[in-house]
């Protein structure tokens, strides 16, 4: 039997403690929010999910054994990223202040601790596998590498992006390694422990795109990066442009990423992520056609569906055990009409006379009477 599907309401979940609310007073404009909700995080074991909201809420959730609310707690600054640590220990919480909040898991009910801060608006966060450093971005192009458990601490910088710098990620199987995105149109892959630049890659050119357009320099943001499980896919999205790149991992004397295939999308995408299978899921900004998905076959990208759309072409494999239906009516009908016309045949045959040389039944009956008797014609005298 199909679960019923969890649904969460941030319009309708827990209001701020009106005691809390003089806190910010300095930042008033921002106590009416919409519920929308601006950051989403999944722990590594996808037993937990976190998500804040522009009404400045971050809700905890377990998803098993069942999916329950385990707590909802305030952020000083409406979020802009969210992350769980790798022991799913502590989430991580990045503002659009700048500031880096670390809110308990085992103490639900703890409030948020202040981490480090940046003198510009965060846009992004990661925190590398092993939990031994946190990875910042900010609106002025700088990546910060800092050690988790001493943010003070700061191990290396990775600059070298002309604009905002809007996705970050570590890519899974290379632990060593950090990919970012930014509002120049350029992906870079870096050494984030030394700040060494290994790759960059100008996506406006992977896309055959001009480098202007009637004298304006068309701006696509790079807004998300997406690794598969084993680390030997990369695929990135960029602002209001519908098609996904696709990156490879190239094996030799060094490891590098080349890019692979281009994924053309009826509409812009709005998101996208690798699910444990390795499969490509893109979420599309259309009604008709919400979401697609893609397989890795032969070097290339195709849409799953369509071993969907041939089953859907072969018969249904419930069709004999239908019961069939018969029109008995017409069958007794017919039935019924020649049996009135063979009773009507042997009736005519009954009243019919008898032809010439016949005798009707009654003289028959009679002649054959006569001759049972025995009686002999007189003779003549």
């Amino acid at each position: 039997m199909a679960k019923e599907p969890f649904v969460f309401d941030c319009s309708a979940a827990e209001q701020k403690p009106k005691d809390t609310e003089a806190d910010n007073k300095s930042d008033g404009s921002e106590e009416t929010g919409s519920d929308k909700i601006l950051a989403f995080a999944i722990s590594s074991s996808a037993k937990l999910v976190a998500l804040t909201d522009d009404t400045k809420r971050l809700v905890l959730f377990r998803c098993e054994p069942s999916w329950q609310v385990i707590s909802t707690r305030w952020v000083v600054r409406r979020c802009t990223s969210l992350v769980f640590t790798e022991a799913e220990d502590e989430v991580w919480a990045a503002d659009k202040s700048g500031d880096v909040y670390s809110f308990s898991v085992v103490e639900p009910q703890k409030t948020g601790e202040l981490k480090l801060g940046h003198l510009s608006m965060l846009l992004s966060m990661t925190l590398t596998p092993n939990d031994k450093y946190v990875i910042t971005a900010d609106r002025d192009e700088k990546i910060r590498v800092s050690h988790l458990r001493s943010p003070h601490n700061i191990q290396a910088f990775c600059l070298g992006h002309l604009e905002f710098v809007s996705s970050l990620l570590a890519p899974p199987g290379h632990p060593q390694w950090l990919l970012s995105g930014s509002g120049d149109g350029t992906m870079k892959l870096w050494e984030y422990e030394s700040g060494r630049r290994l790759q960059s890659w100008d996506l406006k050119q992977l896309r055959d795109m001009p480098n202007s357009d009637t004298g304006k320099e068309k701006r696509s943001a790079v807004s998300r990066i997406a690794g598969s499980p084993g680390g030997h896919h990369v695929a990135v999205q960029c602002e209001r442009v519908p098609s996904v790149q696709l990156f490879g991992m190239e094996q030799g004397t060094e490891e590098r990423l080349v890019p692979s295939s281009r994924v053309t999308l009826p509409h812009c995408p709005l998101d996208l992520t690798f699910d444990p299978q390795g499969r490509l899921w893109v979420l599309l900004d259309s009604r008709e056609t919400p979401f697609l998905m893609y397989t890795h076959t032969q070097d290339s990208w195709q849409p799953h569906w369509e071993a969907l759309q041939v089953s859907a072409g072969l018969e249904s494999q419930f069709q004999h055990l239908y019961k069939a239906n018969f029109d008995n009516m017409a069958s007794y009908r017919e039935k019924k009409q020649q049996r009135l016309q063979q009773q009507n045949e042997h009736g005519g045959k009954k009243k019919r006379g008898p032809g010439k040389g016949q005798q009707s039944n009654g003289d028959s009956k009679k002649a054959k009477k006569g001759n049972q008797s025995g009686s002999v014609p007189k003779a003549s005298s």
